[in-house]
């Protein structure tokens, strides 16, 4: 964790879930982090009391980014408290989750300005900032490149974003900007918790089975992931959506959790926890 120090961080959504665990693994490296949160003021307080106790130094900005005038006032405030910003993580995140004959107008229209909308302008105002080059990661998710039940139009915001993140790489590396995005499989979070709780969903533990690591994955492990893109070691890395899923994009039917003798894999994975 070096290359930290004294950096400072936007994390969108940061007063909870995978959010959270990066805005506290920047400060334990002594970074300077802008909580940004969209209601609960006491949830990112709480977050930025730890990020203090940890070494860190940041505050807290309540903006919603689906509304472009909270993501103006959000780098306004930035650059008015530290005239720079070195890292932009767009993790917060918004969708709805029903079949495509159900989905309304509102519904496309939100998932793009939450999704896809707020990471390019936060993106344009990012960068201005970034005067002597900086680093910017996008949250993605696996139902960008595979299609199941409900995740239609979370998934098809997600690709999009991912596609923003090739043009971005290209365009912002003259600068010294790199651009990156974490494609993130099943983590135990409250949004995968919610979206299991869909009515007509097969339960978690069925799916988390059938992952080859047969596990979720945690917040702490894509914010581990992304810490690694913020830093040094990343340089050359820029324009990539790396996969962090246990496995899971890369199974298909027939599984090998449904497997019997003499096919069937031991169940020897450390990792691994009963489903």
């Amino acid at each position: 964790m070096n290359g930290f120090t004294d950096r400072v961080a936007l994390i969108t959504g940061s007063s909870r879930g995978i959010g959270r665990s990066l805005a506290l693994k920047l400060a334990g490296a002594g970074g300077r982090v802008v909580v940004n949160y969209k209601k609960n003021a006491d949830l990112a307080a709480e977050t930025l009391a730890e990020v203090e106790r940890l070494g860190g130094k940041g505050i807290t900005v309540q903006a919603d980014v689906e509304r472009p005038e909270d993501i103006t006032r959000l780098f306004d405030r930035i650059g008015d408290e530290y005239g720079r910003l070195d890292f932009f993580v767009s993790n917060a995140a918004a969708s709805v989750f029903k079949k495509i004959e159900d989905l309304g107008p509102h519904h496309l229209d939100r998932s793009y300005a939450m999704n896809v909308r707020a990471f390019v302008l936060g993106a344009q105002r990012a960068v201005r900032l970034m005067g002597d080059g900086g680093r910017i990661v996008a949250l993605s998710s696996y139902g960008s490149i595979r299609a199941y039940p409900t995740y239609a139009a979370l998934g098809s915001a997600k690709a999009a974003l991912e596609a923003w993140v090739r043009y971005m790489a290209v365009e912002f590396a003259p600068l010294g900007v790199n651009v990156n995005a974490v494609n993130g499989g099943i983590i135990d979070t409250d949004s995968a918790n919610f979206f299991y709780r869909v009515p007509g969903m097969p339960p978690l533990a069925d799916v988390l089975a059938k992952i080859p690591k047969g596990r979720a994955g945690t917040a702490q492990e894509i914010a581990d992931t992304v810490a690694f893109l913020l830093s040094p070691e990343s340089a050359y890395i820029t324009g990539q959506s790396l996969v962090v899923d246990g496995g899971l994009s890369v199974i298909a039917p027939p599984f090998y959790a449904d497997a019997a003798p003499p096919l069937a894999l031991p169940g020897g994975d450390p990792d691994r926890t009963p489903a």
